[in-house]
């Protein structure tokens, strides 16, 4: 069948008869499931499985549970999902041109896409498109909870289908998509059925639109797009181009004055110097400044190119919650080797990794190391209470003294971005809990250029680890070394055991590699050994949490890795806040199996023998 599709219009309706979905940004799809077979349609009819046999490995998977709902049709839309509100097109697009199947299968399993269902149109093999709107998702709802899929999308689930959130609360989910940075909404009148093939008004789209304030610097006459540029300093910057959204008399207008002022013609180009200053929407900017969907408003007669600034675009591309209220967005936080690093461009790498950093930040008690001044200052302070100023959203809880934040949401999280809270660290159990659910390794080398005695540490305690079954994680910890990070089932083991199980992995590295390594705690003492700070494990003690940055020159992030990676050789300057969310969307998390794994530790017996070992 042929989609439905929605009519766009500038603002989202309102009344009892609408429902509100977000709107994704991917590529639409209707995915059919029966006995013997698997298929999910592009708009245009293109079989989109071989492209992403993820899905198709999850279904399979999945038959146990779908078995008594088969044939079923689902509408919806296949994504790389950034975070529960936005997918992001780049990533999905780059899928979508893969051709080598070897790359095509590696990419599904390091970093697999998910498809969000908003409609089910048959179920049992029974047409379900003339039914009302809300009795289709109701029905869409039950049956996602028939086979425990989520009822809300989550980038980090290893479950690939996942349920269209819908709302009836129209001020909330515009809020939600605003602060997730999402493509938009789409609203639904209650009653409607599902029109195969036609473009309706009883679905409304409408885009979370970003808008810049620039200037044509030329027309191309074979493709009709207009340049568009804004000032750095005094130097012409391309941010882009336009064609869409003009009404037929003002493009025509706008390409008259173009041809007729053009200061230059170079087929099939004519280029004009800065005069004519334009408002354009658009939803993203690509890396190469190539706007995503780039939509004419309207022209601006009122400024002139002098008023269209470099700064004033980089502003632009990032929009948060009134809320919130961002303040100095260009504050320069470290310098980089392509120049400043804002505050703002924190903001949104917080926002990218959100969904990979807030499961270790959710139920911890934080303590953050705040930069008011940006780490170029160097001028820090360490923060345990929340501030008298925190607005009400940010949930604390009372422990030793102290009134603990807890991030346990986005909206917090860039709150606290604002706040210049640059490294956020953790204990190792959860608030209210005396036990630890992790035991970290700290593995802290003499100096950055003595990284590979890290390393060689690391890989040493994952030969040892690996034989008896303990599953392990490893980590940069941003700065110069590296942690290696052992889930526990929560709510099981002291730090007495944890600290029997960490002096016999100290004593034997030590002993094996003297030269090496140490757990001399007096640094006059280690004579360029690398130190076990195994000491640093246990109550009252924290550690820097998965995929904060820190508050050094080269603006490092404590990194996840895959343990291959390490045998390969790194750079602890390789991982900043400037690479880690495209390394995310990339290869995935190597973390993403942290708490599947805590269950199956073989924590007990070890301990046990190593016990009786002392004894």
């Amino acid at each position: 069948m042929k989609p439905m599709l929605p009519t766009y219009h500038p603002q989202a309706p309102t009344g009892s008869q609408w429902n509100y979905e977000p709107k994704y940004d991917g590529f639409r799809g209707q995915l059919t499931i029966r006995k013997s077979s698997i298929s999910l349609l592009s708009r245009n009819g293109k079989e989109l499985l071989p492209q992403f046999p993820e899905i198709e490995d999850f279904i399979e998977n999945l038959r146990p549970l779908l078995h008594e709902h088969l044939p079923l049709a689902l509408d919806g839309e296949l994504v790389w999902l950034e975070n529960p509100l936005k997918a992001n097109f780049q990533a999905i697009q780059w899928r979508g041109r893969l051709r080598r199947t070897k790359t095509i299968e590696e990419s599904a399993q390091a970093s697999p896409c998910r498809y969000i269902a908003f409609d089910i149109l048959m179920h049992k093999g029974i047409s379900l498109i003339n039914l009302e709107y809300t009795i289709r998702k109701q029905q869409l709802r039950e049956f996602f909870r028939n086979i425990e899929c989520p009822l809300f999308p989550k980038p980090n689930s290893n479950q690939l289908l996942q349920y269209a959130p819908n709302s009836l609360d129209l001020p909330s989910i515009a809020e939600q998509i605003l602060l997730h940075d999402g493509e938009g909404i789409v609203a639904k009148q209650i009653k409607s059925v599902w029109s195969e093939g036609k473009r309706s008004s009883d679905w409304i789209k409408t885009k979370n639109w970003k808008t810049t304030h620039c200037f044509i610097t030329s027309y191309h006459e074979n493709n009709g797009y207009f340049s568009l540029g804004v000032f750095n300093d005094k130097t012409i910057c391309e941010i882009g181009q336009v064609k869409n959204g003009f009404s037929a008399e003002d493009y025509r207008i706008l390409v008259e004055l173009v041809k007729k002022n053009a200061h230059m013609h170079s087929s099939p180009s004519f280029y004009i110097h800065p005069s004519i200053c334009i408002a354009v929407h658009f939803l993203h900017v690509y890396e190469e400044i190539e706007l995503r969907e780039p939509q004419f408003s309207h022209f601006l007669l009122d400024k002139s190119p002098e008023d269209c600034l470099w700064e004033d675009f980089i502003i632009s591309q990032f929009t948060f919650p009134e809320k919130l209220a961002i303040t100095s967005p260009l504050k320069p936080l470290w310098t980089l080797e392509n120049g400043s690093f804002t505050k703002l461009q924190y903001l949104q790498y917080l926002r990218e990794v959100s969904s990979w950093m807030l499961p270790y930040l959710e139920n911890r008690l934080l303590t953050s190391i705040r930069y008011p001044h940006g780490v170029i200052a160097n001028d820090k302070f360490f923060q345990k209470n929340v501030p008298d100023y925190a607005p009400d959203f940010v949930h604390t809880i009372p422990e030793n003294n102290h009134n603990y934040i807890v991030c346990k949401d986005l909206q917090t999280l860039i709150w606290l971005g604002n706040q210049l809270a640059i490294e956020f660290h953790t204990p190792f159990q959860a608030a209210g809990n005396s036990m630890p659910d992790e035991l970290v390794l700290d593995l802290d080398p003499p100096s950055e250029e003595q990284f590979n005695l890290a390393a060689k540490a690391a890989l040493e305690i994952y030969q040892i680890l690996k034989p008896l079954g303990i599953f392990s994680f490893i980590k940069t910890s941003g700065n110069k070394g590296l942690q290696v990070h052992i889930p526990l089932p929560r709510e099981t083991f002291s730090y007495e055991d944890t600290r029997v199980f960490t002096k016999f992995l100290g004593d034997y590295l030590t002993s094996t590699f003297p030269d090496d390594f140490t757990i001399e705690r007096l640094k006059k003492n280690r004579y360029q050994r690398l130190y076990l700070d195994f000491v640093q494990h246990h109550e009252g003690k924290t550690i820097i949490t998965p995929y904060s940055t820190r508050g050094n020159s080269f603006a490092g992030v404590a990194t996840p890795l895959f343990w291959e990676e390490l045998s390969e050789g790194v750079h602890i300057r390789n991982y900043n806040v400037s690479n880690v969310p495209k390394r995310i969307k990339k290869h995935g998390c190597p973390f993403k199996e942290y708490n599947f794994v805590r269950v199956q530790q073989p924590f007990s017996e070890i301990l046990e023998f190593l016990k009786r070992k002392k004894e």
